[in-house]
Order: structure tokens, then C-alpha cells, then sequence
């Protein structure tokens, strides 16, 4: 019975959201553009899935899935696959970024000649991508040239978002150099930058008309876009290392010591703020971005267990230990699934409301990034460049 409400429960959520959409559309004049389109469920075309960075996804993942094909590159990479279009992109460690269509073969490349560790960012068929070297690309997939530039003081090591802007579209990214930068879509000329105490690692995510970031200061702040104003600031007990992730309005971000923060965001202030998951010695520091649920948070930690914990109270509902070390992969939510990923390349599927594991594989190598889902499949690339394709038997 409970996983017949869970179904009903995705299917319910897929129907809401097809209506938001729809009534964006009635609306779309008046609105900031902060939703991700993912083309009908061949695309997740950033980091986490969804501009807020949830890491939740009303698709399910296929049953019983097998790996239909694999695309060996041999060359290190820290980025999470992205999707669009149902091509599949990355960048490695040398710049150079790969397209794989939906049969394994390649099907685009570009050389950006200089160092990249960032997952990359596409809309409307262009790709964003932050670089060592401390700039952001916009790169067109169909012209395969650069459209523009933007320089920063220091590294870029996170995926960029899109939000509204003052009137106008902007790619939102944090630099080493301190500064969270906000530029414009088109022409890559700098619209409002922010600072903050220290540099910045994890990606940026939007709520409604702000962003919120973490820094290596312990500082998240949030900031309203329409006008570029700070709205508020709140100071954790260890430096952020990775990104928030947000659904409603309330906000879920891990610090180093490895306490997981739940904060509840009103008119762009925090107005209120517990610590839901408290450091122990047990569960080391936080690294992983979180996964948020409509009513559980998925929490990935160093002492190889995933655990699922209610957002009401933060009590435990079950913890799973998983066979090796972990990573900085993060948890995805599909439906009434979770699929994660440990360090040494074994990629898990759990039932979400028990934890109870449904399917495993040894892809045999370490994995950093993320998972990516669209319908019908879900993709796994590997620290040693290796994307690994699932989906249902041919």
C-alpha cells in the first residue's frame, strides 16, 4: 500500500509540475527565469538536476536496469554528467569537453586548452563552464566556437546556475578569488559581483527571486536579485564546502565538521534555522550535497552510511551502510528511489521510504561526480573518464 501512495505520489507531482509549467507560460512576461527546462526528460542540463540544486527528480528510474553501453575517454576528470537534448557532456582535467549521443557515440568535441575540474551548465545550447584558470566559457554547441569570456581572480570548481537578473538573464558562479559573480548571458559582461570572506567552492542555487551561496568563510548568504541587494547572512560552525539544496522554502546546507543545517527562508530573510544533522566523530566531515524529498533529506556520510531522515524532526528513518569509502558524489532522489554512488565506483539503489537495496553495480572505478536521470535512463561518469550508460534491457 505505501508504495502504491509513493507511485501515486510521483505521478501527482509529475502532473503539478507539468501544470506550473503550463501556467509559466500564461504568466512567462512577468516571471524571472529560474526554471530548468529538461526537454520532456531528456535533459538534466546542470549540476544537481534543477536550479535549486534538490537533487530531486519526479522521474523513475528504470526497473531492473542494465548497462547498455559505456564511452571510455582514459583521461581524469572531477565533473558530473549533464544532459540535453539526450546528449550526454563533460569536461576533464586537460579542458577538453565530450558529447555522447544516446548510442554511445561521440558526437561533439571542443579543446579548451587549459585545466577544468567544473561540472558544465546548458541552456538554450550553449555551454557554460568554469575553469582553472579562473574564467568562465560560454561555448555554442551548434556554432562549436566560443561566444564569450568573463575573468576571474582565482579558480572555478562549481557548476554555474541562470536566474533573472535586474530585468535581464545572468550566469551566476563563485570564484576562488572570494567573489560570487553575476554576468550576463549574452554578452558575458559582469552585472554585480558579491564578496565574501573567503573563496568559494560549491555552486550557487536559487529560491524564487534569490540566490544562496556557502563560502570556505562559514558564511551562507543570500542575496535578492532583482535589485543585487544582500538580504541576509548566517554564520555556520565550519567552512561550506559544497552547495545548499533547496525545496520550498527551506534550505538544507552541510558544513566541513559535518552538521547539515535546515533553514527557513521568508520575503529573503532566514527566519528560522536549526542544526537537523549535529557533527559526530563517527560520521567524519560533510563533503556531499544533500538530497531533498517532499518529506525526507538523504544525507550521504563519511562513515560509508546513507541515512534518510525526516525533515519534520530529523529523526532517523533508516541508515544505510554502504561497501566502501565515499566521496564527494551526491545522492539523487528519482520518484520513490535513491540511486548514490561511492568513491571506489559502486553505484546503489535504494528504496527511499525503507532503504532497502534494489540493485547495485561495480563500475570497477572511483567516481566523483553526481548521477544524471532522464526518462528511461541514468548516467554514471567516472574519475577516470569512463561514462557508464543504464537503462532498461533492449
Amino acid at each position: 500500500m505505501k508504495k502504491l501512495l509513493r507511485k501515486g505520489g510521483c505521478l501527482f507531482m509529475r502532473g503539478l509540475n507539468l501544470f506550473i509549467g503550463i501556467l509559466f507560460l500564461i504568466v512567462g512576461c512577468d516571471r524571472e527565469e529560474n526554471v530548468v527546462n529538461t526537454e520532456g526528460g531528456t535533459s538534466w542540463p546542470l549540476f544537481r538536476g534543477d536550479a535549486a540544486l534538490s537533487g530531486y527528480t519526479s522521474l523513475s528510474l528504470p526497473s531492473k536496469p542494465v548497462l547498455l553501453w559505456s564511452y571510455k575517454s582514459n583521461v581524469c576528470t572531477a565533473s558530473s554528467p549533464i544532459v540535453y537534448h539526450g546528449t550526454t557532456y563533460w569536461c576533464d582535467r586537460k579542458g577538453y569537453i565530450r558529447g555522447v549521443d544516446p548510442d554511445g557515440k561521440l558526437v561533439f568535441e571542443y579543446d579548451l586548452q587549459t585545466p577544468v575540474e567544473a561540472t558544465p551548465m546548458i541552456h538554450d545550447s550553449v555551454l557554460y563552464i568554469g575553469r582553472a584558470d579562473g574564467r568562465m566559457t560560454a561555448l555554442s554547441l551548434t556554432q562549436k566556437d566560443t561566444l564569450w569570456t568573463f575573468e576571474t581572480g582565482g579558480q572555478i570548481t562549481a557548476s554555474p546556475n541562470r536566474i533573472g537578473f535586474g530585468g535581464r538573464k545572468a550566469i551566476v558562479f563563485g570564484s576562488y578569488d572570494t567573489h560570487l559573480y553575476c554576468v550576463d548571458e549574452k554578452t558575458g559582461k559582469e552585472i554585480k559581483r558579491f564578496v565574501s570572506g573567503d573563496c568559494l567552492k560549491g555552486a550557487a542555487a536559487l529560491w524564487k527571486k534569490h540566490i544562496l551561496f556557502g563560502g570556505w568563510d562559514s558564511w551562507i548568504r543570500v542575496v535578492y536579485s532583482k535589485t543585487g541587494m544582500p538580504t541576509d547572512s548566517l554564520l555556520l560552525q565550519a567552512r561550506i564546502p559544497s552547495s545548499p539544496a533547496i525545496m520550498g522554502d527551506y534550505v538544507y546546507v552541510g558544513d566541513y565538521a559535518g552538521n547539515i543545517y535546515e533553514l527557513y527562508l521568508e520575503s529573503g530573510k532566514i527566519m528560522r534555522r536549526r542544526k537537523l544533522v549535529a557533527a559526530s566523530a563517527e560520521s567524519g566531515s560533510s563533503v556531499s550535497v544533500p538530497a531533498v524529498a517532499n518529506e525526507m533529506l538523504y544525507v550521504l556520510s563519511e562513515d560509508h552510511y546513507l541515512s534518510a531522515r525526516n525533515r519534520m524532526d530529523g529523526a532517523v528513518k533508516w541508515k544505510y551502510l554502504l561497501k566502501a569509502k565515499v566521496g564527494e558524489s551526491s545522492p539523487v532522489v528519482c520518484c520513490d528511489e535513491v540511486i548514490v554512488c561511492t568513491k571506489t565506483g559502486i553505484v546503489s539503489i535504494l528504496d527511499a521510504d525503507d532503504g532497502k537495496l534494489k540493485w547495485e553495480y561495480d563500475t570497477g572505478e572511483q567516481i566523483a561526480g553526481s548521477p544524471a536521470v532522464i526518462k528511461n535512463r541514468f548516467f554514471i561518469l567516472s574519475s577516470t573518464g569512463t561514462l557508464f550508460c543504464f537503462g532498461r534491457k533492449k
